[in-house]
Order: C-alpha cells, then structure tokens, then sequence
C-alpha cells in the first residue's frame, strides 16, 4: 500500500565547505528573474506532496522531494515529503534520505570540474577540442564551450542504444564501455548541426567532457569529483562508482517501465551506467544534491568569472534555457530556478535551486520511460518555488517533449 509522510524542520548553523572563491552572483541579463531565496513565497508542503500522489497514480512506485530554505542568518527550513515505497519487493516506505541514480545532474557536477580547470588556467572555452585531444573530432570547430553548452551538433549516440527501452537497457545493463567507444557510436553519423548553431542535446557532448578532464589531469573523473566536489562539501551520500552496478548503502530501487502498455515493470536499479559514465552515472541524495546546489549558485564552488560562464543562457525549449551544463527554468510565478533534471534507466530526478542558492530542491521518482510521471515531477518546481503563487495551469515549467526525452537527460 503506498503511503505519504510530510515533516518540516529547522536547522541552526552553517555548513563547514572549503571554499574555492567568495559569494559571486552572476547577472543572468534578464531583470527580474533573478529572485534570493529571502523573497520566494514560502513553499507549499502540501501542492507538493499532492504532486508525488500525481505520479503514484500515473505508475510511480513512489516519489520524494526534499527542500532546504536556508537564511542569510544561517537558520534553515527542511521540508520532507514522501509517498509509495523505495522497494516494491519489501514494501520499504519511500523516504528522502535513501541514495538514487542521478542520472544528468551528473553533467553539472562534471561542468563544474571543467570550469574550475578554466579558472586554473588549464583549459580555455572558446578553443576547438581538438587542440588538446587532436584528431578526436571530425569539426576543429567544435569548442570546450559547445561540449558545454550542448552546442556542437555531435550525435546523441542514445538514440540508438534505446530506441527499445527494455532491450536496449538489457543489452548494455552489465556492460563497459571506454569514453572513446562511446564516442565512435556517435561519429557513426554526420554532425546534426553546424558547431554553436544552437541548442540539441546530446550525451555525447559530456561523454567528451570526461575524456577532456582525465586528458587534462591524468586522472580518473571519480578522482577530480571527490577532491573537487564531494569532499569539500562533506557529500556523504555521493559516489561514482562506475564500473561497479550496486548503490552503497540504504538506497531506493528504480523501476523502469517498457514501452509495451501493461508490462510489468523492469528493476533497473543494478547497471553499470557505463553508457553514460560523465555524462549520468553519479549516485546522491536529495539533500546532497541540495548542499551541492546552494553551493553552486551561492559562489562556493566557481570564482566570479567562471560561474558567470555557466550562466550564459541559450534558448533550449519552452520557459527553459541551458548555460553551461546548468539549466535555468522560468516558473509561473516570474522565479527562475537554475539546476538540472536527470532520467536514467528507473530514476527521474530533479535538482534545482534559487538565483542565490538559498532554497534548494530535490524531487525524486523511482520510475522512468512515463511521460506522465516526468510531467508531473517537473511541477514540483511550482508549490517549492512559487508556493500558493503557483498558476493552476503550471504551464512555464513543462519542457519541450524533445529537450527532456530519454535517457540521461
């Protein structure tokens, strides 16, 4: 029987970071979107948990969501949320301190490697990539900032690896890939647009982003993660333990639904994620991801001058926009939220937070390949953001069908 739980609570204190840069807080260039925590409406708790309640009934086994409100005093709200269970085998009630698979909210965390290797120098984003990894791409007009921004017209290599859910999952589950095969899949085809002429999503751009950082540090992506990233934020929940196919831990199982109406669905929650390895293949929490977030936009993580390129918008679909492995989405309210969603094989997961960093969210299904589900989850922007301001309709926050298909995205 599923069931639902909601609690709030409050939290005194600062978290301990190693900081990289002082606060900075990039212009978006367009006035009025950008809104500090301190001004939001208070979140809905409650349009929230009727969210996840949504998705149960549409096929989810279950859905959580977690909102951090921290203050300027360092007072901070946590909202709980949570319906239908972690484990259809158990029974085990869904919570949001089990650990899942991320999914794309892995391409901010590799952005962020990326951009702090700008920042030192190592790497510039307007250079073709070919300059430091020759012959690898078939345009030396290609950029550090097209991989960055999805921009490079390079072949999403997905499409065909899934263009059978079930199958396609089943024939890469326990598999393992190297960067460059990946990439071969993709150059099997012609380039799908001239390099910067506009957003297409494509995996294999962040594919390309992890065989540039191992290039540039000799060193595996898991090691510049955890130095760069899981380590000075104290992410406890965080692992890339790519090849290995378990999730350490307490952790929620994912579910994913094939493509044929009323076929059971398909545990997925063991996988290497070999196919996606940067590009999707880290394991968080909800409250993780919201530390990691609120660190992000609060200028914790990037000097000025680099979080500032990461928030360089191109138009990337309906009430959306992409910077550099960062997504902004206008909300019914006139809020913007900067994040991430991520879909990989049974999890959807959807990271996002305010202009400062100051009130973070993450919502989470154990389901995929449901567009129903997908729809519904990227409504709980709204109650978390907007409050009782949010518009009935929640129009804004609805993506593009082709910008957030399956997988990885």
């Amino acid at each position: 029987m599923a069931s639902w739980v909601g609690c709030r609570s409050a939290v005194l204190g600062s978290l301990a970071l190693v900081l990289l840069a002082g606060p900075a807080h990039a212009a978006d260039g367009r006035p009025g979107t950008g809104t500090p925590a301190a001004v939001l409406p208070a979140p809905d708790p409650e349009a929230l948990g009727g969210r996840l309640r949504t998705a149960l009934a549409q096929g989810a086994p279950g859905a959580m969501a977690r909102i951090d409100d921290r203050r300027p005093d360092h007072h901070t709200t946590v909202h709980q949320v949570a319906a239908g269970v972690a484990d259809r085998g158990t029974k085990e009630a869904m919570s949001t301190t089990g650990r899942f698979r991320v999914g794309s909210v892995t391409k901010t965390f590799s952005a962020v490697v990326l951009l702090q290797l700008a920042a030192e120098g190592r790497v510039r984003l307007d250079t073709p990539v070919n300059h430091y990894l020759p012959g690898l791409l078939p345009d030396d007009r290609i950029t550090v900032r097209h991989l960055l921004n999805h921009s490079s017209g390079l072949y999403d290599y997905t499409h065909e690896m899934f263009a059978r859910t079930v199958p396609g999952f089943e024939a890469v589950r326990t598999k393992v890939f190297t960067y460059r095969q990946l990439l071969d899949l993709s150059l099997r085809h012609p380039l799908t647009q001239t390099p910067g002429a506009g957003h297409a999503y494509s995996n294999t751009n962040f594919v390309v982003v992890g065989l540039l950082v191992e290039h540039l540090t000799g060193r595996p992506v898991r090691a510049e993660y955890e130095d760069r990233i899981i380590r000075p934020l104290k992410l406890n929940d965080t692992f890339y333990v790519h090849p290995d196919t378990g999730i350490p831990g307490r952790h929620v199982r994912g579910y994913l639904t094939p493509d044929e109406a009323g076929a059971p669905l398909v545990d997925a929650t063991e996988q290497t994620v070999s196919w996606a390895q940067s590009a999707g293949a880290l394991i968080s929490s909800a409250r993780d991801l919201n530390t990691f977030l609120s660190a992000l936009l609060g200028g914790r993580l990037l000097p000025a001058a680099q979080l500032a390129q990461m928030r360089q918008w191109i138009p990337a679909g309906t009430g959306q926009a992409y910077g550099l492995g960062l997504r902004r989405r206008d909300l019914s309210c006139g809020v913007s939220v900067y994040g991430h969603t991520g879909a990989v094989q049974g999890y959807y997961t959807y990271a996002f937070t305010s202009e400062d960093g100051g009130r973070s969210l993450t919502a989470l299904a154990n389901a995929s390949n449901n567009g129903g589900v997908h729809q519904t989850m990227l409504r709980t922007l709204e109650p978390a953001f907007c409050g009782k301001q949010a518009k009935a309709s929640d129009a804004a926050v609805l993506p593009d069908r082709a910008e957030d298909a399956e997988p990885a995205r």
